[in-house]
């Protein structure tokens, strides 16, 4: 049988690099894993605790498309105890993941064909799920004296139906702040374009509280999930804010392509919510992993790096040591043992100079991982 055209999304690349890695593990070898984005933890105590009792009280089946009342709820709460936004509940809907409210948020707002700026370097899977839908994706090239976050002028000659952000972003960990995030509201709906905001790595900053896109305006699509802060990847359950007046179009699109976020997830994620202590005891660890990086990598040979504001992830500029960042990536997890992401994932055109070094996993691996580059990179 044919493959559709729209099916011809590129690989995951980091993914690649987890699989190598796993052989290599399977091989006998001792790998340090700064490759992937997923915090070391596992889910709250509290959230596998309030599962396992809803487990005993009866089957978990379909929740209402838009999700749990009760977690809905509790989402537009915590809009008002970290941003001061006072947030209807009924604009929220929980999603499978980030990836669903994605799906649901570019199938909502997009005609097939249209044009959406993504900044580069940036999550491949926005790309990618723009193909996927028949959409096109137009790479913003940011540049490091904007902190790779994309500006007006990148745009502003450009014919786009909508601008999707990041921050903290995805490789580098850099923010926008109040006046660059409403410099690029303003420029996106001075187009009559759909402004969207990935949010995923909000909690995990360090010297400035991230800006929700929710505090400078109701008109934008802002994006969520449990996966970073919450530390809930595998549990596949995350939310979006939308307009009041989209929230019915959501709902029927969600209703369709996935009838309602996983039951049990959302049990668990309303109960991570109360577990401030143990996030923020994560967050320690965090912190404590970013120091190590910012003073290690530079040692190492890694100098030229974009200080991350939040996230857990560095991003360096290697173009003085390759122009084949896979390459590269390779030969530190062959020789190393510490797998590493080249940036091709995140920057088809300038990503075979930059890597991205993840730092989510214990401080004592972080710690070894660093000892290991500094060794390879002092015999290469």
């Amino acid at each position: 049988m044919k493959t559709s055209r729209r099916s011809a999304v590129d690989p995951f690349i980091v993914m690649d690099v987890m699989e190598a890695a796993r052989a290599a593990e399977d091989a006998g070898r001792h790998i340090i894993h700064m490759e992937v984005g997923q915090p070391g933890t596992g889910a709250p105590r509290g959230a596998t605790d309030a599962l396992a009792r809803a487990m005993n009280a009866g089957p978990l089946g379909y929740t209402v498309a838009l999700g749990l009342p009760a977690l809905r709820a509790r989402i537009a709460r915590m809009y008002g105890e970290w941003y001061n936004v006072d947030l209807d509940p009924a604009r929220v809907v929980v999603t499978s993941g980030s990836s669903g409210g994605f799906i649901l948020g570019f199938t909502a707002l997009f005609d097939t064909g249209d044009r959406v700026a993504i900044g580069a370097p940036g999550y491949p899977s926005y790309r990618q799920i723009l193909r996927a839908l028949d959409l096109q994706a137009v790479d913003l090239p940011t540049a490091p004296e904007n902190r790779y976050q994309p500006v007006p002028a990148d745009f502003a000659d450009m014919d786009i139906a909508g601008l999707m952000v990041a921050s903290p972003a995805n490789p580098t960990g850099t923010m926008l702040d109040h006046a660059a995030m409403g410099a690029l509201i303003d420029a996106t709906h001075a187009k009559g374009a759909s402004f969207i905001s990935d949010e995923i790595y909000h909690g995990i900053e360090y010297e400035a509280k991230a800006v929700t896109a929710l505090e400078l305006t109701n008109e934008a699509y802002v994006i969520n999930s449990f996966s970073k802060y919450f530390s809930m990847t595998g549990w596949r359950v995350g939310w979006m804010v939308v307009p009041q007046d989209h929230v019915r179009v959501v709902e029927r699109l969600a209703q369709n392509m996935f009838i309602c976020a996983p039951h049990a997830a959302q049990v668990a994620a309303l109960a991570a919510m109360d577990c401030e202590d143990e996030l923020q005891a994560n967050m320690d660890v965090y912190r404590a992993n970013r120091a190590l990086m910012l003073d290690g990598l530079p040692k190492a040979g890694f100098t030229n790096i974009a200080p991350p504001d939040g996230a857990f992830y560095v991003y360096a500029d290697v173009s003085d040591l390759t122009d084949d960042s896979r390459a590269f990536a390779a030969e530190i997890l062959e020789r190393a043992g510490v797998a590493v992401t080249p940036g091709l994932d995140f920057d088809p055109l300038r990503g075979r100079h930059t890597l991205r070094f993840s730092y989510a996993r214990a401080t004592a691996d972080i710690a070894e991982g660093l000892e290991r580059l500094k060794s390879f990179m002092d015999a290469r």
